[in-house]
Order: structure tokens, then sequence, then C-alpha cells
């Protein structure tokens, strides 16, 4: 059992990056879901699928794009939960990445969250 799902599918995004692997594999949530919809609709990979090899075990693969990302870093974690107005989101890497936000409207980028002026629990950082 993991204690945060969210840090672990980073993980494993990042290590993928690293090391150049075409694809990343790690168990499926609605949550992890909404963040690869992100990741994938800003340009960070190239696609992602949820696979049922069996109905209890459901898998989300990614496709990673060569050098799409640079780094991750999880910011609200089990222990100590970030929340932000949509005024008072972070600029990541000087404009070039974005922070996913779970909002009320849905997990978003923080840059559609300060279009749509909603704020929320800033989940991690990606440039």
């Amino acid at each position: 059992m993991y204690t945060d799902p969210i840090s672990d599918m980073l993980t494993i995004i990042r290590n993928g990056g690293m090391s150049g692997a075409e694809k990343v594999e790690f168990p499926a949530s609605k949550l992890k879901a909404a963040v690869c919809k992100v990741l994938k609709d800003e340009g960070f990979i190239k696609s992602f699928k949820i696979v049922a090899k069996t109905p209890s075990d459901i898998k989300i693969k990614v496709a990673l794009k060569e050098g799409g990302i640079m780094g991750l870093k999880r910011i609200s974690r089990p222990g100590l939960r970030k929340y932000s107005q949509y005024k008072d989101f972070t600029r990541v890497a000087s404009g070039l990445g974005i922070s996913i936000v779970s909002t009320s409207k849905g997990v978003v980028s923080s840059k559609v969250a300060s279009k749509l002026k909603v704020g929320g629990e800033v989940l991690c950082n990606v440039w």
C-alpha cells in the first residue's frame, strides 16, 4: 500500500524520463488519470491510456516525449496540504512550466484555473 499515490506516479514518470524510457506504467485512479490528461493537454507527454488487464488490475500507460518533462515537484502532500487562490498561483520556471491544481471545476493547470477564476489544492509543479 502506498501512502502518497500521486507522488509515486510523479516519481515513476520522472524516473522514466531520466532513463530514456518511451513508456511507463502505474496503477490507475481517477485523480491520476486527470493529472495525466492535464500533462497531455499542456504537451508534456505524448499520450496516456487506461488498460484493464483484469477487473482488479487497472493500469495507466503513459507515452513520454523525449525532453518533454524537465522536472516534477510534488507541492501538496498528505502531511501538509497546500491551497492557493487563483490570484496567488506562483510562476513555474519563469512561466515555462505549470502547476496542476485540483479545483471545484476538476483537475486543471494553473493557467486554466486563473481563467476560470477558481483556486484549489496545488498538487504539483511541472516544467
